[in-house]
């Protein structure tokens, strides 16, 4: 391409009526032309005053394009002699390098007892193993509200007014400590706050300096994960467990170890016990996602076994504060003397989910490691939602509101209850329903509680497949998670007929109605 014939084909593909500055037009059709080898490399531009006049513009757009192609790489100005295109072509000799071979080693991080599809080196262009085995097992959905989203409380009843008035009380004070990031292991109002919280309704011991604060569970997961565990360990997992912490183990490299639960909660083999984790995650005040409380055998037991094997227990208390009956648990934290348990939660499930503010509790000798392990991986901020977060919990808005939610999802886990009960009787068992946000709706062993899943969304109900939370291909159990506390109580019984009506018509597919006797 000539000097005459660059002018021509700029010249046509200007639009000077389009939004987008000439210069940038210019400059992007130079860059393209260069890349193609439509210019190929040592090819001369023409002057600045000759291509401004050719084509009727400022001389001053051709020399600001000029300067940035230059100081792009796209081309070599010399003094006297003009501009010319420069060489930007790959370098074969590098591109066409013999690759070394991989290791003969074999991924880290899968299930025990199952391997990757295939070996090898990921194909051209795709993820890693490691994330397309967190991609495919992902159980993130595209909506997050109605009947009957698990795990989402229910934001309209959060008392915006207070929360906005707190806010911008402390905005009007502009304090510039608020508006940096977080050191610390974050704002030590609110630490001790939540210090004395957790101390009187989970019974946990803590004080202010352990607590440290952060987006939320997966992320405190990620941090203690991340200082104490490295690639190839061990990780006992609740079988099943919430799909999300097992995503964030598998991403980290970890082997995961599915340890089975019944009644009691937790309980490994004898060949379990053989075999010592570097950490056990665990739900033992409401098991996620079946709702089994973990006995006090059985924690004793686990905090002895973590002492003399040197186990790091992470406790996830997700959603302890809904408990309908009877008070809530004290947790496994609070019996703990060794310092082997790393407490987190969450405060999405109380107020609202988009807050993301959570914490945890670390053992007194590992706080210092901690901080600094936040700070420099994750360099923490939020200290203006922090600040007015502690504002709301001293004032006891926190605890009035707790208390008023948890009647409500109490009365609207009963009217859920009810609607099961007049469709379809006592011929499916209703499960983990005494705490919480959801509970699990059990399902004929012939059942696809995956095939259920889909056809409820598409009839507009959103349910999640019981299957989806265990590790093994084949679940124990089949059945569907059911969250009521985002669903208005009139709406509980019009949805809850729809999901009826998919799952007898799957049902019919096997023969099989699980309809309530007449």
């Amino acid at each position: 391409m000539d000097t005459v014939i660059l002018s021509d084909w700029l010249a046509a593909r200007l639009d000077r009526t389009a939004a987008e500055p000439v210069y940038r037009q210019v400059l992007g059709l130079m860059q393209q032309a260069i890349l193609t080898g439509q210019l190929p490399p040592g090819a001369k531009l023409p002057s600045s005053r000759t291509l401004a006049g050719d084509l009727g513009i400022a001389r001053n757009t051709v020399l600001h394009v000029y300067d940035q192609l230059t100081a792009e790489g796209y081309v070599i100005s010399t003094t006297g002699s003009g501009t010319y295109v420069a060489d930007t072509r790959p370098d074969t000799t590098a591109v066409n390098a013999r690759k070394a071979p991989r290791a003969a080693s074999g991924p880290v991080g899968v299930v025990a007892g199952t391997e990757p599809a295939q070996s090898g080196a990921p194909e051209r262009g795709g993820l890693s193993m490691r994330g397309s085995r967190l991609i495919s097992k992902a159980g993130v959905s595209a909506r997050q509200w109605g009947a009957f989203m698990p795990g989402v409380p229910d934001v309209s009843e959060f008392p915006a007014r207070t929360w906005s008035r707190l806010q911008s009380k402390l905005w009007k004070q502009a304090n510039p400590d608020l508006l940096t990031y977080a050191p610390g292991g974050g704002y030590r109002p609110l630490r001790r706050a939540l210090s004395d919280y957790l101390r009187v309704a989970r019974s946990a011991k803590c004080t202010p300096d352990q607590i440290i604060i952060t987006t939320g569970i997966h992320q405190s997961i990620d941090l203690a994960v991340r200082l104490l565990t490295d690639v190839g360990d061990r990780a006992w997992v609740e079988e099943p467990c919430y799909w999300g912490a097992r995503s964030v183990l598998q991403a980290s490299g970890l082997t995961l170890v599915p340890v089975p639960v019944d009644d009691e909660g937790l309980n490994p083999s004898e060949q379990d016990l053989k075999s010592p984790p570097r950490i056990a995650l665990v739900t033992p005040s409401h098991q996620y996602p079946l709702g089994m409380v973990m006995s006090l055998a059985r924690r004793r037991t686990l905090l002895e076994y973590a002492r003399q094997h040197g186990v790091w227990i992470i406790e996830d208390d997700y959603d302890s504060e809904f408990r309908y009956g009877s008070r809530p648990l004290a947790s496994l934290q609070g019996l703990d003397d060794a310092g082997q348990v790393i407490y987190v939660g969450s405060l999405g499930k109380m107020l609202f989910p988009g807050l993301r503010i959570g914490y945890m509790i670390a053992p007194e000798h590992l706080v210092d490691r901690f901080r600094t392990g936040l700070a420099e991986l994750y360099r923490e901020g939020q200290l203006m939602q922090q600040a007015v977060l502690t504002e709301f919990i001293m004032d006891g808005y926190l605890t009035s509101h707790v208390r008023r939610m948890r009647a409500l999802y109490g009365e609207r886990r009963q009217i859920l209850i009810d609607a099961i009960t007049a469709r379809f009787g006592d011929t499916l068992p209703v499960m983990g329903d005494e705490a919480g946000l959801h509970l699990v709706l059990g399902l004929p062993d012939h059942a696809d509680d995956r095939e259920v899943t889909a056809a409820s969304y598409d009839a507009g109900v959103i349910v999640r497949p019981l299957a989806s939370y265990y590790n093994s291909e084949t679940p124990e159990r089949r059945g569907l998670l059911l969250g009521y506390a985002c669903v208005p109580n009139d709406r509980i019984g019009p949805a809850f007929d729809t999901l009826a009506r998919v799952i007898e018509q799957t049902a019919l597919k096997t023969s099989a109605v699980p309809t309530r006797a007449a």
